[in-house]
């Protein structure tokens, strides 16, 4: 993935949106803003599926295009929005942030050229704050967003990058982390982030709410989604600094300690607990009013708040953990939720380094396969070894029409996962290594032995052992007769597609 892009880019702009204000006045300063225009502007209306009246959208030059989401939040409705574009780049924005009058000019001027290795570009994002006193704790957490990596705020996705992980985890309900999520793992599949020259304001916050920094600590629950799915280590990866969970825990721990001996009567232990919690919530209630304009309304907020959000965060964070360990735990046993085809001379005919989407020809019975999967509500994905593109045979904008042109002819997939690697790369993704059934997995909210890998060759068989999946064998002429001994021993075999889905719909696999 490095050969560069000669031609103009093409771009299309999707702003998700539960109704704000601030959308009219963004869609008003894209539709006069100068320089090339997108081929759409997707907004798609993520209000609760209650809001009956259509959004009150401004008459614009751009061609827009509405689009319902039903309040599913807002990885859902980034989903929904660049599934309805079919141009070479979608730029995702907020409704809340305002764009320059060049902002076309410069998004443009960022994309162009930019080598086929590169799969996002982000803008700088500006938080103007005040210039006469100290900001407050919500117009503090705004400003955060500037020295923020990958937040699509403003952050322009390559389509092909998009289809590669399949966009954004909808288990992420908020807006939060789902943006980190993604581009860990377009990261993860082998494409840079870069910063464009771009610049987008979003404004800091304005809330006359005292308790708004309580409800920002759902987003603990999401924070357990990270670690559960990168390790321990996932702040770095996404350049963060420590976090207080340690210190909210051990806050937390005092103050139980606290009130537990005051019921048994152990009244020196409560006095040390207590005095350890009071001075752990005076430490971080002076840290924070410090930072503010410390007026009373502030002073008071951040005294009180202080000594509510460690218990809370406690809270989500031990949901967030329970809950996500339990989907997976839920999902380890029983019939397959999911099946994952290998794509050449599974699906399709095989035809070496495949670059024509006018030479996709289904297999046999595959599209009637994969209907009965559908139609018994099982989820379907491709995972599929795309060596042509490392090797220059294939650009990656080839592979996504050759893609596309697939779930023409054999219907939608739940997931795509594709390698673009050469066997030298060392990845992680190619089969037979593990990673694009982790990933497919990961995607679909399930586990990988939730999942059966149809495939024709050995390294199908060897990744789905390799993540934990069930597989089962279609052999072709190619197949190896090792590799049929090696199914039959440690997986399944099938004379057909159609055959191998019969058997998981009947939980013979």
């Amino acid at each position: 993935m490095s050969a560069p892009a000669h031609s103009e880019p093409t771009w299309s702009v999707v702003i998700p949106t539960i109704g704000r204000p601030g959308l009219a006045t963004l869609l008003r300063a894209l539709d006069s803003g100068t320089g090339p225009t997108p081929d759409v502007v997707v907004v798609v209306d993520d209000r609760p599926r209650s809001a009956t009246e259509p959004l009150d959208l401004p008459a614009l030059d751009l061609t827009v295009r509405p689009v319902r989401c039903g309040g599913r939040g807002p990885a859902a409705a980034r989903n929904v929005g660049w599934r309805h574009t079919s141009s070479e780049w979608v730029a995702f924005l907020d409704d809340d942030v305002t764009v320059a009058s060049t902002w076309r000019d410069h998004l443009v001027r960022d994309l162009r050229g930019l080598p086929s290795s590169v799969g996002a570009s982000q803008a700088v994002i500006d938080v103007p704050l005040p210039t006469d006193r100290r900001p407050t704790d919500d117009e503090r957490r705004t400003a955060a967003l500037s020295t923020a990596r990958w937040i699509t705020a403003d952050m322009a996705y390559r389509r092909t990058a998009l289809r590669t992980v399949d966009g954004f985890d909808e288990r992420f309900p908020r807006a939060y982390r789902e943006d980190s999520d993604l581009a860990v793992r377009v990261r993860r599949a082998g494409y840079e982030i870069v910063t464009g020259t771009r610049i987008t304001t979003h404004p800091p916050a304005v809330s006359t709410d005292p308790w708004a920094s309580l409800r920002a600590q759902r987003g603990n629950e999401d924070n357990a989604l990270m670690r559960l799915k990168y390790g321990r280590d996932w702040r770095s990866e996404i350049g963060e600094g420590p976090s207080m969970m340690p210190r909210h825990v051990v806050t937390t721990l005092t103050a139980a300690v606290a009130v537990r001996s005051v019921s048994r009567g152990r009244r020196r232990i409560a006095a040390a607990a207590a005095s350890a919690w009071a001075t752990l919530t005076a430490e971080f209630a002076a840290r924070r009013i410090a930072a503010g304009p410390r007026s009373s309304r502030e002073c008071v907020s951040m005294a009180v708040t202080s000594a509510l959000i460690p218990p809370l965060a406690v809270a989500y964070r031990a949901r967030g953990e329970l809950r996500h360990r339990l989907a997976r735990s839920d999902a380890s046993t029983g019939p397959a939720r999911a099946v994952l085809f290998d794509r050449d001379d599974t699906i399709i005919v095989d035809v070496p380094y495949l670059a024509d989407p006018d030479a996709v020809t289904p297999v046999d019975g595959a599209r009637e396969a994969l209907d009965l999967l559908r139609d018994n509500g099982i989820k379907v994905g491709v995972v599929s070894n795309q060596s042509g593109v490392a090797r220059g045979l294939v650009a990656p904008e080839q592979l996504d029409a050759v893609n596309a042109r697939v779930e023409t002819l054999l219907g939608p997939f739940d997931t795509w996962q594709v390698c673009p690697h050469g066997e030298a790369d060392g990845c992680g993704c190619r089969k037979p290594r593990p990673g694009m059934v982790d990933a497919a997995a990961r995607e679909l909210g399930l586990s990988p032995a939730d999942c059966v890998l149809i495939g024709d060759i050995g390294a199908d068989i060897g990744a789905a052992q390799a993540a934990g999946a069930r597989a089962i064998l279609v052999p072709t002429p190619r197949t190896r007769a090792d590799e049929v001994d090696h199914a039959r021993r440690h997986a399944a075999v099938a004379p057909t597609v159609a055959a191998a889905v019969s058997a998981v719909i009947a939980g013979a696999v």
